[in-house]
């Protein structure tokens, strides 16, 4: 295969990754990863170098639009990035502690667990949750378009810590940990689903960029997979940033689901058959 069809393969990938990471606050990474170890045989570490920069791309490309259009919340993003980067830190070095094949079979369950998860929804009334002790502390609570509904955040600790575990995640595979990120924010924090996609879109690009920054000193990212999957991601997340105020909330998540399955799949074998 030559550079110019490897370089459109790329992009076409990252284009679609972008788009959907862009909707479903989870960066692109899960798309990305699979599509450089198992299209393109490429040692999984270079993958999550790839995607890491991936990653920080479609953050940067959806959050300016989301934060203009008031779906963001910037206090709920800023506060838990410190348990985000801490836990991104500590989960490069762990990562570069496993094998390859370690990594994909970890990864493989983590896409199981996020496609599981998009198939189940809860319907919460933001209105009728009691104010948090500590949300109100720090004045996380914030209101949520088009209707400007006002909505409590809740179980603060809780959400802190495993935004640490998502940070961690990022760290040892490259994802962005986004999937981690809209379960807490959406479930556990209790924001509207649109508010803790959009929030998600703005962590994850600081979050990956803590575990870049060592993967770029180890060696890790090779220019001429990270360029085309950045102009892919961005360009995908633009459109899907223009999309998500349109969009219906539980067809998305049934297709990202059926896909993540698919992709789970041939990442547990890939990594069974290499172990």
């Amino acid at each position: 295969m030559i550079a110019y069809e490897i370089i459109c393969i790329l992009f076409c990938g990252s284009l679609f990754a972008g788009f959907l990471g862009s909707l479903s606050g989870l960066g692109g990474g899960l798309i990305i990863v699979p599509l450089i170890v198992l299209g393109l045989n490429v040692d999984i570490h270079y993958a999550i170098g790839a995607s890491l920069i991936a990653v920080i791309a479609t953050s940067s490309g959806a959050s300016a639009a989301y934060v203009k259009e008031g779906y963001t919340n910037i206090r709920v993003g800023m506060f838990l990035e410190t348990a985000t980067t801490i836990g991104a830190l500590s989960g490069v070095f762990i990562g570069l502690l496993l094998p390859a094949y370690a990594l994909s079979l970890i990864f493989g369950f983590i896409l199981l667990y996020c496609a599981c998860s998009s198939f189940f929804s809860i319907d919460v009334d933001h209105l009728a949750l009691p104010t948090d002790k500590l949300a109100a502390i720090f004045k996380l609570d914030s209101t949520c378009p088009p209707n400007s509904q006002v909505y409590h955040v809740q179980h603060v600790p809780l959400g802190y810590a495993i935004m640490f575990v998502a940070g961690a995640l990022s760290g040892i595979l490259g994802i962005g940990s986004g999937v981690l990120k809209v379960l807490a924010l959406d479930r556990v924090m209790q924001l509207p689903f649109k508010v803790s996609t959009t929030t998600s879109n703005f962590m994850i690009g600081v979050t990956a960029a803590t575990s870049a920054g060592l993967y770029l000193h180890l060696g890790y990212i090779d220019p001429l997979l990270a360029m085309p999957v950045m102009m892919g991601v961005v360009v995908g997340s633009f459109f899907g940033a223009r999309l998500l105020p349109h969009i219906r909330t539980k067809r998305l998540k049934s297709l990202f689901g059926c896909l993540m399955i698919i992709i789970a799949v041939q990442m547990i074998y890939k990594s069974l058959g290499s172990g």
